[in-house]
């Protein structure tokens, strides 16, 4: 079986939507994976601000915004495919707005139903509603992707809005969230007039808070077992207001961000085992060797598409099984009840 396949990929950082144009295969329960093309298109400060204030919106408001990025992922995907070949399917993570499922929710902005109608090709989307309904996390969702595609790797970290890993242990499948990351230093560096901290530079010109770092490493979460997972509601409520409270530089508040971020990485991926890295965040020399400086398993950053597209690819990856009826979410990794696939089918029949 080969199947092409688009994936789509926003996170919470609104570094932009990730695209990638992927070939899978498999063969004697052994999957394969081709990026064929990808691309990110940067956000416009319109949808910046749309996608910022989103949670902020009435109810009509809301579900117009939902039909419009839904319309607007429709349209660059038909941009992007000018010249190539047509895929069988599109899948489509939307960008996250809330995330409580402790509160059995969760929405991800960017209607399937309006990207099958624009562009004309079966879709994907809504991955993470059914888990949460399962009594899930509703994340992380990428293990599955990593199990299938990425077998050789001890642990899985990607480096993204929010760190999370994956990795087996006894048996099974286990993956959470680890700690806040580029969505946190990015805000850093905008408020002094950065995109984001490129190679860490605004962090490494601070000195660590120890005050605030201490407080940081003791937020309960980091005392909760898996499966868990973050979002921004988390991050407003708990983290920021520390931030604040410290009276720290910006550069100081970024440096001690940064050791957090590789403290809590360390405490995971503790026994040695070689860590595959990717997402923004493996872009960034100084995190890389903040972590590395911590942890004794070696970091491996693998060809620069797949560190920049990886989770579209597992996206694009967990709309394939879903299409062809195959598990894409495990309980082990989520918590949810059972294993199941996730992801609304919108199929357009050719």
């Amino acid at each position: 079986m080969s199947t092409l396949a688009i994936g789509i990929m926003s996170g919470t950082s609104l570094d932009g939507i990730d695209i990638a144009l992927c070939r899978f295969s498999v063969s004697e329960s052994r999957w394969d994976y081709d990026i064929v093309d990808a691309q990110t298109v940067g956000y416009s400060p319109y949808w910046i601000d749309k996608l910022r204030n989103a949670q902020l919106l009435s109810a009509e408001e809301f579900l117009v915004l939902h039909n419009e990025y839904g319309l607007y992922i429709g349209e660059l995907i038909l941009e992007f495919l000018r010249g190539k070949e047509h895929p069988e399917l599109v899948a489509s993570h939307g960008h996250t707005i809330f995330h409580q499922p402790e509160k059995k929710f969760t929405f991800q902005l960017g209607n399937g139903a309006s990207i099958a109608s624009k562009t004309g090709i079966s879709t994907v989307s809504d991955f993470r509603t059914f888990n949460v309904a399962l009594g899930g996390q509703g994340a992380p969702l990428v293990p599955v992707g990593d199990h299938l595609l990425f077998p050789e790797f001890g642990y899985c970290l990607n480096i993204g809005g929010f760190a999370n890993i994956s990795f087996c242990k006894s048996g099974k499948r286990i993956a959470f969230d680890i700690c806040p990351a580029n969505i946190l230093l990015n805000e850093l560096a905008q408020r002094v007039g950065l995109p984001y901290d490129k190679e860490g530079q605004l962090g490494a010109s601070g000195i660590i808070d120890q005050s605030l770092l201490q407080k940081l490493n003791a937020l309960d979460y980091y005392t909760k077992t898996y499966p868990k997972s973050l979002g921004r509601e988390w991050l407003d409520q708990l983290v920021k207001p520390l931030l604040f409270a410290s009276g720290s530089s910006i550069e100081d508040q970024a440096a001690t961000i940064y050791e957090h971020i590789a403290d809590q990485i360390s405490r995971v991926a503790a026994d040695g085992k070689t860590i595959l890295a990717t997402g923004g965040g493996a872009n960034n020399t100084y995190l890389i060797n903040k972590i590395a400086q911590k942890t004794s398993g070696r970091i491996i950053l693998p060809d620069q598409k797949l560190i920049d597209f990886k989770e579209a690819l597992i996206f694009a990856f967990l709309g394939v099984l879903a299409y062809h009826g195959q598990i894409n979410v495990y309980a082990s990794a989520t918590g949810s009840a059972v294993d199941h696939i996730g992801g609304l089918v919108y199929r357009i029949e050719k």
